[in-house]
């Protein structure tokens, strides 16, 4: 084993690229977790700062964010390409996850959790036993392959008290308009978020969130049924929560299947 190898194995590095502190300190811990012998020699909010840092400290492993200020993941990532390991940190769905794979290239999904990374940091550490590979021509096929796919929102950073937590889409339940701001409900919480009802609706998969008032946007996954009362007027009754959506005339077209 040559010296470089033995420094890999015991003591590799990263840097991290990630334009949202809390996702980046999300990311640092679950890493620290999963791959104490990692070290994070720098982080980054911007494509240029993620050069700079990558060329400073010439890391193990780079975690470059797809959609970055200045150069995106994509732009970093042709640019250090052979130099280290690349992994995305990406927010894409499962189909588009098929270019990652056939591109022998790894990647964490937004916002990450344990077992997600824990593949991810498997899969890096048998990397680091062989030279990064040159992933151009990987890279000329993935940016193909994810230019089809809509980007929709996939978590909602919302606060609560003083903390902020990430909710992923599939958790909530509906959006409210709350005077400057708008409620996000789960099952079991409810927080609030400085995004408008009318930014959020050109945000959210179009299949999944439903404008049913000019102050509600429902997933329809959390409908349990609709109800018409004597007037005509049509209520959503959720899956997971006591309270019933009205659902605003214009809206009613939406539900004549249902």
């Amino acid at each position: 084993m040559s010296l470089r190898e033995s420094s890999v194995e015991s003591t590799p590095t990263a840097v991290i690229a990630e334009d949202e502190p809390l996702l980046a300190d999300e990311l640092a811990d679950l890493l620290q977790g999963l791959w104490p012998q990692l070290q994070i020699v720098a982080r980054a909010r911007d494509g240029v700062a993620a050069l700079n840092a990558i060329e400073a400290h010439r890391p193990d492993v780079a975690f470059l964010d797809i959609h970055m200020p200045l150069l995106t993941g994509v732009e970093v990532a042709r640019q250090i390409a052979g130099r280290c390991h690349v992994a995305f940190i990406t927010s894409y769905d499962e189909h588009a996850l098929e270019a990652f794979e056939a591109g022998a290239m790894d990647y964490v999904l937004k916002p990450p959790t344990a077992a997600r990374l824990a593949t991810t940091v498997e899969r890096l550490k048998r990397r680091l036993q062989q030279p990064p590979a040159d992933l151009r021509e990987a890279l000329r096929a993935l940016v193909e392959r994810t230019a089809e796919a809509p980007r929709y929102l996939q978590w909602i950073n919302a606060s609560r008290g003083a903390s902020v937590r990430l909710i992923t889409v599939e958790e909530i339940l509906y959006f409210q308009s709350d005077q400057k701001y708008t409620l996000v409900v789960t099952a079991d919480t409810e927080a609030l978020i400085k995004k408008t009802i009318k930014t959020l609706t050109g945000e959210l998969d179009p299949t999944m969130f439903w404008q049913v008032h000019r102050s509600t946007v429902v997933n329809v996954h959390a409908i349990d049924r609709v109800i018409r009362d004597d007037r005509g007027n049509l209520k959503l009754r959720l899956k997971q929560r006591t309270e019933q959506l009205p659902v605003s005339e214009p809206y009613h077209h939406l539900f004549q299947q249902m």
